[in-house]
């Protein structure tokens, strides 16, 4: 998404106590000189429109609610969070909310810093000595930014042969995986790599510091002061936990099939919560009765890597612009479980979305919320040109698998039926509709005008490249690999 960037003094030079007072004055008091969102009736057929198609009771779906001004304004929720026993979703169903579970951690984190009982900038070995030396410390400040190089937890997983979602993973297989490595993928400090691993080491420090598990430190610390009630991580993987969504995953007929998580690892993920419950967690970052004003500080400083450049991430929180306005946000995806709540700190508006089917887009659907609440104060949508009917010919030439080597992700471009389609992961695999020779957007869907897909030709230094974005956002940029094909001989080597 769209990246939030401080244009005159840096966050990391102002001290603490003068951040904390700048957050309450921004963004801490109720924005009452701004335009208030449209009368809900008015509304609320547009917004049920956006949910129509998991509004079924054949269909999981989603729960979603809407703040502005520290209430809820509206709440609802579409399709079934149980298909065999058809329990119906509502504002209060139980969600796995996947990597948004990371900004309770990183909460935890700063919370035992002004406790006294770690610094930011402590090497982790301090609290965990079983983790290599790798020449060069690791800061717990690292870990939350992302720029650790730790390897992460799932590729790692993945490479041992492990089953993501099916075979039982727990925080000590994670850490038997760290205290294997020989390296990381990158001195700490000089990149920003998502890390999954980084935030299980984190609840390892929490349990490590505190004396007691990271479930029973935010429920102690956040989620009993703030009422969230329905809120916990889930360290037991046969734990019944009352009001829960399974997650689903449609099949190639169109029906559903149960994908669940099957792992008692926290931190990078397992927190389970209600759209109501964060909308408790959600005002807290406007009258901060968790933490007061120095937690909401260090949780939006940004990131800084070796050589000064500011991040777009904070501690488990992403920092961006949507549409000329500030946003907040940190999305989740695990099994059939998908996630997200988007904050609008300017305007005191935020959107959460939990959703329990793997073919939805909750980042997407709170965008498009925010829309239709806030559309007279964002930016107009620039409109989209016609699509263009290109040859097979011209379509093909794109064609070719991409690769980002920062992230190692891979998006494979490719002909089907005289169609160019555009596949990453094993869930993701859309038409690209053409705009012009090198630009296109999403067929079919109805984001897909505000997703831009456009290959740039190579160059002396650089292969031939995609370049992806979502409206106005950072573009994630990939080269072109050629496909490694082994012949037989090569196989039986």
């Amino acid at each position: 998404m769209a990246q939030f960037r401080a244009k005159e003094v840096p966050l990391s030079n102002i001290p603490r106590k003068l951040f904390a007072l700048l957050v309450i004055v921004l963004v801490g008091v109720p924005a009452t000189a701004q335009m208030p969102p449209p009368a809900t009736q008015d509304v609320t057929p547009r917004v049920d429109k956006l949910f129509e198609k998991w509004d079924r009771t054949d269909s999981p779906g989603c729960a979603l609610s809407v703040m502005q001004d520290g209430h809820i304004v509206y709440s609802h929720g579409y399709g079934m969070a149980d298909l065999d026993h058809n329990v119906t979703i509502t504002p209060s169903t139980v969600f796995h909310v996947a990597s948004m579970s990371k900004q309770f951690t990183a909460a935890s984190i700063i919370l035992l810093e002004e406790q006294g009982k770690l610094k930011l900038d402590d090497d982790i070995r301090k609290y965990l000595p079983e983790v290599p030396d790798f020449g060069t410390p690791i800061t717990i400040r690292e870990l939350l930014h992302h720029t650790s190089g730790l390897r992460d937890q799932w590729d790692l997983l993945d490479l041992a042969g492990w089953r993501y979602s099916l075979d039982l993973i727990t925080d000590d297989d994670v850490m038997s995986l760290v205290k294997g490595q020989k390296d990381l993928n990158f001195k700490p400090g000089e990149k920003e790599l998502y890390s999954n691993t980084g935030y299980t080491v984190l609840g390892q420090i929490v349990k490590r510091v505190s004396g007691t598990s990271l479930r029973e430190v935010t429920t102690k610390n956040i989620f009993e002061p703030l009422g969230m009630t329905n809120t916990h991580f889930r360290d037991d993987h046969a734990e019944i936990v009352k009001n829960n969504a399974y997650g689903y995953q449609p099949d190639k007929d169109g029906r559903f099939r149960l994908s669940l998580t099957n792992f008692d690892n926290v931190g990078p993920t397992s927190l389970h919560t209600t759209v109501e419950d964060l909308a408790l967690w959600d005002e807290n970052f406007y009258q901060p009765r968790v933490g007061g004003p120095d937690l909401v500080a260090q949780m939006l400083e940004r990131g800084k890597l070796n050589s000064g450049e500011q991040l777009d991430y904070a501690s488990g929180l992403m920092l961006g612009k949507y549409r000329g306005l500030t946003i907040i946000d940190h999305p989740g995806s695990d099994a059939g479980y998908r996630a997200e709540m988007a904050r609008f700190p300017e305007q005191h508006f935020s959107v959460a979305v939990l959703c329990n089917s793997s073919d939805t887009n909750p980042s997407i659907l709170a965008r498009s919320v925010a829309d239709i609440y806030l559309a007279k104060q964002m930016e107009p949508v620039v409109p989209t040109p016609p699509a263009l009917q290109l040859t097979r010919e011209q379509l093909a030439s794109v064609a070719g698998l991409y690769w980002n080597r920062d992230e190692d992700q891979f998006v494979n471009v490719q002909m089907k039926a005289d169609k160019l389609h555009f596949t990453q992961g094993v869930d993701d695999d859309f038409v690209l509709k053409p705009v012009s020779e090198a630009h296109f957007h999403i067929a079919d869907v109805s984001w897909g005008n505000d997703e831009n897909v456009v290959f740039l030709q190579a160059t002396q230094d650089k292969p031939r490249r995609l370049s992806d974005s979502f409206r106005d956002g950072k573009p994630t940029v990939y080269e072109f690999v050629e496909k490694f094909e082994p012949k037989l001989g090569d196989l039986s080597e």
